[in-house]
Formats: structure tokens, sequence, C-alpha cells
């Protein structure tokens, strides 16, 4: 794979389109050779497509769901304008010069209506149209100059109206070329035509020329908005020939003449799209001279034109061309914000948006697209370098996307990744000096609060001076912190108490003056600024005093005596990798050996275990053999136990929750807890010394019983650092820990037999013990999924795991702003904090609906499929009827016409569909007894009862499934009365004789319309039922009350005649003798019978007629 071209400059945005149109363009039939899109126009809330057939069609941006359209006979759709200050109106110009304005009627739900059709321009083309920003006014332009308004007297109107128009219809003025395009902003109308611009004052009717020469030719206006925090008065932009801007201000006199030709010399930008990889030219193509056709106001800096070759956005304020992109033969470009919608000349629609590369670099990241993400990367790394971007794009993303791509396909793409992480800059300029003291085999990481992590990648290969210096350099300023915050607590001065690296700082600079500021891990700060300066010149005095002080370092006498830390001063950190320096002065050359921190030893025989069981997962037969992968994983859990509940991590949680009482058999007193640690020290001091490797267990495990975590408290972040490699082993053994059930080591799993119960209640403990110890390690998406499937009938370990996601979300500004407000503004506020990947977004939904219940749980059908019904039902599994709503509603979101096939991808497992259908029937259902009989039969006319789910009842039994599952949807129908459910499943399983009697007991001889019978013996066995029913006691009353209304009654008569109908009468009254029922025929069915018998004779002779012309016809051809 070859390698991804550079681009040389950082340009810090870029246009990308994410979704393709082409299957909205077909669903509007506006992709085939008769009909094609002609016009274009965009507001908030809709994306209005003028067609060549005279249709306007209104599409809904949410969801590309609600349509609209609207129909013209005056020609095809010319020119198309929203209202951007009210989405209830639209304004059409047509070929034939009429203009429409349109009231869409949304708030009242009904139907969009013309309120006027103009004809001012009739029999010329119209050519701009534009909407006024405060008033209903429409502005029109057409071809040879004339510029109209159309004013609309509705009850939307606004009171303080311009007084400019007096009359509906109005010219303004007629210039001497034909317009180009309009624009309106503040009482002022912009005219730009073919030879130059014009500026309307409608308020004092009052007009200006902008600048003095002319032009010839399509060159477009706009008025580019002023801040109103500054006070700045709007622009206008003026394009001019040869690639020039003019810049105006409010009063129409030229500023300044901006030139772009000399920057468009650059290589286009990409566009990046999801149908092909973004290619990059780097060659220095020649200037260009443009015309600009139109000129439109896009975001809050920049101004958008384009030509037949591509599309450019430039910032004129600045003379800068933020991009340009080649995208070819564009007729229209209509803007939204920052979301460009174009309309090509073939009658294609494209939907592009303006990003900087950061955020386009993570909409692909949340799209899964990794390996376009990495060439996006790559190209544009110069702008992922810079220090805004990389408050977005951290380094632990990007190694998150490396890791995600195939090494044998992308090894190039991957070793660009590489060199890009490298590449990474510091955001504090302050602190760049220490990148020069950092060697090539050690990478580093910035913290929140701007600290540098450094990670070496050489551990006990260091025993030369430099490597011993370099440590001392790389100290963690974490551990530093921790050591003012336990000096300040306890108010006594630590004296050899700290890690390796924390005593060469202090021997460094022992006079070294801090501000007083008591941070706890992790870094949070109430007044960040103080923090941040303190940590700035923390810092950049110990790195200076470092480096002048590295010689004193080595011939320290201090240094040779080292006791050993305890437990709360232990660096967790894995960057910090211990040195053994060489004894200066020592003439026999021996070495001062110095004793490995306590925790690399556990780091590194628990990053062996993980790598041996990684490597043992890749073999085929212990993956597929549930038992030796348990095997395998028990063994593994044994040493996560062991590394995890050997240390004492006084954080592992978020400090604000330390506090919190713990349970009564897990806590000491102060007192006996720092016995027990002194002594754990002093033991740890005589091992030291003797240099022994053997634990006893059984003070193993009275240690990790005193030691593990409060059975309230959670592991939300890891209790030291973990490399990303690491990280990521450990997430998936852990995550598959929880999918397989192994949640204990072999010993604890092996203690006995229990019976179903106790086992079941012995996994749930097991399982909620294992989400808090090992929270911080699990993959959240994977652990919900296994959760729900695994953890069913456990609802314990889902409220568990609901609140850990709780606990950590509970430091994000999200979760707090959420408890304030109604449920739409809850909502909107939820939409964008853009957490639709995220695992935290099922913690919100709950919290939404513990407050606001079913109504929230109908609202949440916009965040599938992040939010899928299985989480729905968890969160109301104590409301079975409420997820009924939500997954009615959540159907009914999709068009009529896709209903069937999103119900079957919900229908994961397929076994939901018979425990949804049964939850279907039995809410909003009408009584049993109104819908079937003391015998079992249906009552009549009972199929004609209101059923809450009718609709989504039969969405279910539809869809496509097995024989034994239909067989079972059908007692489930049987039962429940549901008979329309049950006639149509009887069609599908060719149950025609149980259809047929509930048909009859039914008593509509409409439903007898999709069941004719077929052979001569369904009709013997249909007239048997209708004789044996008519035969006994009739009810006159129907299950809904009424005394003799409702349908057509199924009775001989009406079968008789049905028969006729069908077989025609000669063969009906054979087979009525043979069932012996003519006694019982009508003179109606008499005279049917003559009248069909005339018809038949007259249908014949109409197509012997027929045959005979043919025949001479043909003969007479052939002669």
């Amino acid at each position: 794979m070859a390698l991804v071209p550079v681009i040389p400059d950082a340009h810090s945005h870029v246009l990308a389109e994410f979704e393709c149109l082409d299957p909205l363009l077909s669903t509007l039939r506006l992709d085939s050779g008769r009909l094609k899109c002609t016009s274009l126009a965009v507001s908030r809330k809709w994306l209005a497509l003028g067609s060549s057939g005279g249709v306007l069609n209104l599409i809904q941006r949410e969801g590309w769901k609600h349509r609209l359209f609207l129909s013209h006979r005056e020609g095809a759709v010319s020119q198309v304008a929203c209202c951007l200050h009210d989405d209830d109106y639209v304004a059409a110009a047509t070929s034939q010069g009429f203009v429409v304005v349109w009231e869409l009627n949304q708030e009242r739900r009904g139907k969009p209506e013309r309120i006027y059709v103009s004809s001012e321009h009739k029999g010329r083309r119209v050519t701009a149209l534009c909407w006024d920003t405060a008033v209903l006014r429409v502005f029109v332009g057409d071809h040879v100059g004339k510029v109209s308004v159309i004013k609309l007297n509705t009850s939307k109107q606004a009171k303080g109206a311009a007084t400019f128009v007096m009359f509906p219809v109005q010219t303004i003025t007629t210039v001497d070329s034909s317009i180009v395009q309009l624009d309106y902003l503040d009482g002022r109308l912009l005219i730009s035509s073919l030879t130059r611009s014009f500026l309307c004052d409608t308020e004092r009717e009052k007009f200006w020329k902008i600048g003095n020469k002319e032009r010839d030719g399509m060159y477009g206006a706009c008025f580019f908005p002023g801040r109103c925090s500054g006070g700045q008065q709007p622009l206008v932009y003026c394009a001019r020939p040869g690639s020039r801007m003019w810049e105006a201000n409010f009063d129409g006199d030229v500023i300044s003449t901006h030139q772009f030709k000399k920057l468009l010399s650059s290589p286009p930008l990409p566009v990046i799209n999801l149908r092909s990889e973004p290619q990059y030219d780097p060659t220095v193509g020649p200037s260009q001279s443009l015309s600009f056709p139109k000129l439109l106001h896009l975001s809050e800096h920049c101004v958008l034109t384009w030509t037949e070759r591509g599309i450019y956005v430039f910032i004129p304020q600045h003379v800068q061309v933020l991009l340009w992109s080649e995208v070819k033969d564009i007729q229209d470009v209509a803007v939204c914000k920052n979301e460009l919608f174009c309309l090509h000349r073939n009658g294609k629609v494209s939907h592009l948006s303006l990003l900087s590369v950061e955020r386009c670099v993570e909409r692909l990241l949340r799209r899964g697209l990794w390996n376009l993400a990495a060439r996006t990367c790559c190209l544009f790394q110069n702008s992922v370098i810079a220090s805004r971007a990389r408050k977005t794009l951290t380094a632990e993303k990007l190694e998150h996307l490396k890791s995600q791509l195939d090494m044998s396909s992308c090894s190039d793409l991957i070793s660009q990744l590489d060199e890009l992480i490298v590449k990474f800059e510091p955001l504090d300029s302050a602190c760049s000096s220490r990148r020069s003291s950092i060697s090539s085999h050690e990478s580093f990481s910035i913290l929140d609060s701007g600290i540098y992590r450094i990670i070496s990648s050489r551990r006990g290969s260091q025993s030369d001076e430099d490597s011993c210096s370099l440590h001392s350099q790389t100290l963690s300023e974490d551990e530093r912190l921790k050591e003012l915050t336990s000096q300040q607590e306890e108010d006594q001065p630590e004296q050899c108490c700290g890690s390796h690296g924390s005593e060469v700082a202090c021997d460094v600079d022992k006079n070294e003056t801090f501000l007083p500021f008591g941070v706890p891990l992790s870094f949070r700060s109430a007044s960040p600024l103080v923090s941040l300066q303190a940590v700035k010149k923390s810092v950049s005095s110990f790195v200076r005093k470092t480096t002048e002080k590295i010689g004193t370092l080595h011939t320290n006498p201090d240094l040779k005596v080292r006791p050993e830390p305890s437990g709360d001063e232990l660096s967790c950190e894995e960057d910090v990798s211990p040195v053994t320096c060489p004894k200066e002065g020592d003439t026999e050359g021996e070495k001062e050996i110095t004793r490995q921190p306590p925790e690399e030893d556990w780091l590194q025989e628990l990053k062996a275990a993980t790598a041996e069981a990684m490597t043992k997962l890749q073999d085929p037969l212990v993956l597929f053999e549930p038992r030796s992968l348990r095997m395998v994983l028990q063994a593994w859990l044994l040493q996560l136990e062991t590394a995890f509940a050997a240390e004492d991590f006084p954080d592992f949680s978020n400090p604000s929750r330390s506090g919190v009482t713990a349970d009564q058999d897990v806590l000491q007193t102060d007192e006996s807890k720092k016995g027990l640690l002194d002594d754990g020290g002093d033991k740890e001091k005589r091992d030291a010394v003797d240099n022994e490797e053997i634990v006893d267990p059984t003070a193993c495990e009275s240690a990790r019983s005193l030691r593990e975590p409060p059975a309230h408290l959670y592991r939300i972040d890891s209790p030291c650092l973990i490399a990303n490699g690491l990280q990521k082993d450990l997430a998936e053994l852990t995550t598959l820990c929880l999918e397989l059930s192994v949640l204990s080591t072999k010993m604890e799993c092996t203690r006995g037999h229990m019976d179903h119960t106790l086992q079941q209640s012995s996994q749930e403990t097991l399982a909620c013990r294992f989400l808090k110890k090992y929270f911080f390690l699990l993959d959240l998406k994977r652990a919900k999924e296994s959760i729900k499937l695994s953890y069913a009938n456990s609802p314990c370990v889902w409220d568990m795991f609901i609140e850990g996601l709780k606990e950590m979300a509970s430091s994000n500004p999200t979760f707090k702003a959420m408890a304030e407000g109604d449920l739409p503004t809850r909502l909107k506020f939820l939409e964008d904090s853009d957490l639709f990947d995220s695992p935290l977004l099922i913690v919100y939904a709950t919290r939404l609906y513990e407050t606001f219940g079913e109504s929230a749980l109908r609202s949440l059908t916009r965040f599938y499929p992040s939010i899928l019904p299985s989480d729905i039902m968890q969160l109301c599994r104590n409301h079975r009827a409420q997820f009924l709503a939500y997954l009615d509603s959540l159907v009914k979101s999709r068009p009529e016409d896709q209903r069937p096939y999103f119900l079957e991808s919900l229908l994961q497992p397929e076994s939901v569909r018979v425990d949804w259908l049964h939850l279907a029937v039995s809410h909003e259902a009408p009584p049993r007894t109104s819908t079937v009989d003391d015998e079992g039969h249906p009552r009549p006319h009972s199929h004609l009862l209101s059923w809450g789910y009718s609709q989504l009842i039969l969405h279910l039994i539809k869809l496509p499934a097995d024989f034994a599952t239909k067989e079972k949807m059908t007692d489930i129908c049987r039962s429940a009365g549901f008979w329309p459910g049950y006639l149509t499943l009887c069609l599908e399983l060719e149950k025609r004789r149980e259809a047929f009697t509930n048909i009859v007991h039914l008593h509509d001889m409409s439903l007898m319309e999709g069941w004719i019978p077929e052979t001569l013996g369904e009709w013997k066995f249909l007239l048997q039922l209708v004789q044996n029913k008519s035969t006994r006691p009739a009810s006159q009353e129907s299950s809904n009350g009424h005394l003799g209304d409702g349908p057509s009654p199924i009775n001989v008569e009406n079968v008789t005649l049905l028969l006729a109908k069908t077989m025609g009468p000669d063969r009906a009254w054979s087979l009525l003798q043979d069932c012996g029922l003519t006694l019982e025929l009508s003179e109606r069915f008499t005279r049917t019978c003559d009248i069909l018998r005339i018809a038949e004779k007259r249908q014949r002779a109409l197509i012997q007629s027929m045959l005979e012309k043919c025949d001479r016809f043909l003969w007479s051809h052939q002669a």
C-alpha cells in the first residue's frame, strides 16, 4: 500500500460527505430520465427540492422522514427560497414566471395551502428569490432586470412591517441587465446584476451603486453580518473579475479590493467521502482567474462560492483561502450554518459539511471508519499536530485508531501514524524544552493538567550515567503533588518516603518553593489558573535545576540508603522505570543495587500472564473449546486478582466519593489499619534485605480481603498507569470473563454442588463483585450486551452496571445539567452533547425515565440505534406496558413501507418475537369476554374491536418465521381473541377450514373477500357451517352494543350469491341441489342468477364478435 501524501500547509478545515442523498432522490423519483431536480433551498427544518415536473418536494432534515409534495400547474420549479425566520413558509418560482408562496400549516397540522400567486414576472425567467429576514416579504428578480416584492398579509405578519410596500405586489426597480443574486439584511436589499451591484434601503426608498467600475458576467454579492458583541457593522462583498472581491460598508462605499488569484494556485484539498479514499496531488498549479457566480455567507467568518471546477471558501477579512476542493458541474448551492447542499447539472444532489479536520476525524472514528480516519490523519497531519487539534485528537485516540488497522494490509498507514504520534508537540510552550531530553525509545502523554507522563520502553536495562540522569528528569509530577498533599495533611516532614524518582527530586531541590495547592489525583483544582501556573513553574524549575545538578546526584550519599516506600506512596505509573546507577568513586567496579518498586513486579507478572493468555486464545483448540477457554481465563483471573489486590490503592475511584462509609465487615479502625500497614511495611523491608520472593498464600488471602474495594465503591479509574497495549488486552480478557461467567478463580468455583436457586444467587453476587472490582477494565459496550443476555433474569446485575456508569458520569457536566429543565429541554441538551456512541448514554436515558416515565421512553426513539429496545426492556422491566409504548413509537417513526424490515431487524434474538406478541395482545386489549364466547368461538363482529397495538401485532405476525413459531403465534392470537391476526396466520399455515369456521362465527361477509373457497369441498363445508349456524338461535346484539347494525351478515342467502358470482349460476344451482339448500333460496337469489346468465350470454357474444373482427382484420392484411 502506497504512503499517504502529506499536505504541506496546516489546513484547518475540510469538506466531508458523510451521507449520500441518492436513495432520497430515488424515493422521490428524481433520478429518472424524465424527472430531475432543478432547484434547491435549505432552512433549519426543511430541504426543498424543485423538480422538472412542477412538484416542490419538502423533506424534513431530521431523519429525512417527513415529506411534503407541493404541485404546481404553472410549469417546472426553477427557483426555491425558504423563509429562514419562519419555517412554515416557502416560495417557488416556475418556468412560466409565476411565483407561488406556500404556507405549510405545520403548527396547526393542516394541509399546505397557496397563500399567494404572483404573475408580475409572467413570461419571464425568474433568476433570484430572497426572503425578508424579519417580516413575510419575498423579493423576486428576473432575467430582464426587474425586481419586485410580494407582501404577505397573514396572521403571522409582524406589526412593524415596512411601509415601503403598499400593495401585495410592487415593483422596486428595474436595472439594466439580468439579476444574478438577491440578498437582504436589516432593512436593506442587495441586488447583483450582470453589470454592477446595487444597495436599496427599502424603508427610505433610497438606492446606491456599489463602486464605479462595471463588469460583464455572472458575479454575485452577499451581506456579511457584523458581530453584535463587538458593535461591528455588516459588510458587503461583491465579486469582481480576476478572482477579486470588493469589500464595502453598509452604506455601499467600497473599502478595499481583495485579490485571491495567487492564493488559488495551491492544490485542491480532497473531499472526504465514504465511497473512495482521499486523493491529493501536491503539484502547485497556475494562478486561477475566476468569476464567482454567487457569494454565500457561510458559518461565522467565511464566504463561499463555486465555479464549474470546484468549491471555494474564503476568509475575506483576512484575505485568506480557507480551502478549495474540486467538485464538478455544480449548478447551485444552498447553505445552512456549516452544511452545503449542492445541486449538480445532472440533477444529483450532494450533502457536504465544512468541518475542522479534528471534527471530521472524530466523526469517522464514531462511525468505525478506521482506514479512512487514519488516511485523513496522515493527510492532514500538520493540522492534527497543531495545538488546537491536539485537544480533540489525543495520542490515546490515535493509538486506538492504530490498533484497529489491519497489520497485513495497512502496514504503511500504521507506520505513518506512528510517525505522526511521535511528532506531537506539547501544548504548553513553557514545557517544550523537556522534549529534547526524551530519548527515541521513550514516549510520553499529557495529562489534563498539562503534566507530562513519560512512558519508557526499556526497563531494567539502563545502567549508564545518562539513563540515571534521564530517569531523574522524567519524574512524574503526580507523585510530587501526592507528596505535597500528604505533607499538608500530616503536618510533619516525611523522610525518605517517596519513590525512587521522588527522592531524586527532593535531593535535587530541597529549597524549591511550591504554591500551596493540595490537588488530589486525578488533577482537579478549584482554581484551574492558579493550579496550572503552579504546575508550569514547578516543572520549569525542576527541569532547570535537575540539569544543573546531574553530577551532584551521582555523588549524593543520601542515595545509598533507600528505605522501602510505604504502600500509600508507591508510584502506580508503568512509565517510570527503575534504573541502576553506577557508583562513582568505586575503584573495584562494584555497582550499587537498588530494589525495584513492588508495583513493577506485579505489573510485569500481570503483563506476562496476559500475554500468555492472549497467545493461548489464538489457538483454535482453546478458543472453540469452552472448557479449555474457561480454564485459561480462570488461570489468568487468579493473576489479575493477585495483582490488583496485592497493592493498596488509596484512590481507585473518584476522590470525591472516597469518604463514603464502607461496609461494617470490611472497615477497620484507623489504629488497627495503621498497625497492619506498618507491620506489612516492616515485613516488606525484611523481605527486601533477604531477597525473598515466597509469599504465604494465607497472608496474601487475608491481605486481599482487607485491601479489596468496599462493597459500595467502584473502580472507575485505573489505580495506576497502564500502557495502551496492555490496557487493550486486559479489557479483552476481563470482558471475556464476564461474557463467559468466569467470575472467580477455579478453587472458588468448585467448592461443591448447589441447587439452581443458590447457584444463580451465587452467580449474581460474583457478577456484582466482579463489576465493582474491574469496572475500569471492561469494554462497557460489550459488557452491557453480555449482561442483557447472560443475566436477563438477574436485574441486580443490570442495576449494578448502571450504578457504575452513574459514578463514571457524575463528574461529567452533562450529567449535572440533565438534572434541570423539562423533558424537551433535557432531550435537546442531550442531543447537542453528541453522546450517541458513548456507553454513558444509557445512564442519561435512565435518568430521564426515572424523572418523566413513559413520555421519556417515547422520546428515546430518536437515539436508536445507540439505545436499543433491549436496553429499554431493562429500564422498564417492572412496567412492561411502557416498553410496548416505546416499541410502537419506534416502529411508527419509520416510513410505512420500511416498518416490516425495520421490525425484523429489531428481533434479536429471534425468540423475543413471541414474547413481544404475547405482550402486545395483553395490553390495551378488549376484555376476553368481548372477543370469545363461552364455547371458545369468536363473538360476532369482535374483529372490529379496537386494539391499542393492532398495527404492531400485525407487523409481528406477518414477518417470516419458522412453522413452530407461527403455530405459537396462532395460539396466542386465538386465546387473546385477536381475530384479524389469527385469520392471517391461518392463511399462511393453510388452515382454511379453521379460518372458515371462525369467519362464520364473526358474522361479517366482508371477511369472505380474502377467503373465497377454491374447491367444491370447501364450498360444501362453508355452506354446511352457515346452515348449522342459521339453525341456532341468533343473537342480534353485536359485541359493541349495537342492535342490528354493522357489516353484512353471513347467512345462506349471501353465501349462495357469492357462490353464484364465483362459479356461475348453473354450477351454483347444481351444488346447492347436492347440499339440499334449494328450498331456502329467496327470490333475490333467483333474480340475481337470471341477471348473471344474461350478462354471461352478452359477454360471450361480445367476445365472439371481437374475435370475428380480429379474424377479418388479420385475413385482410394477409391478402
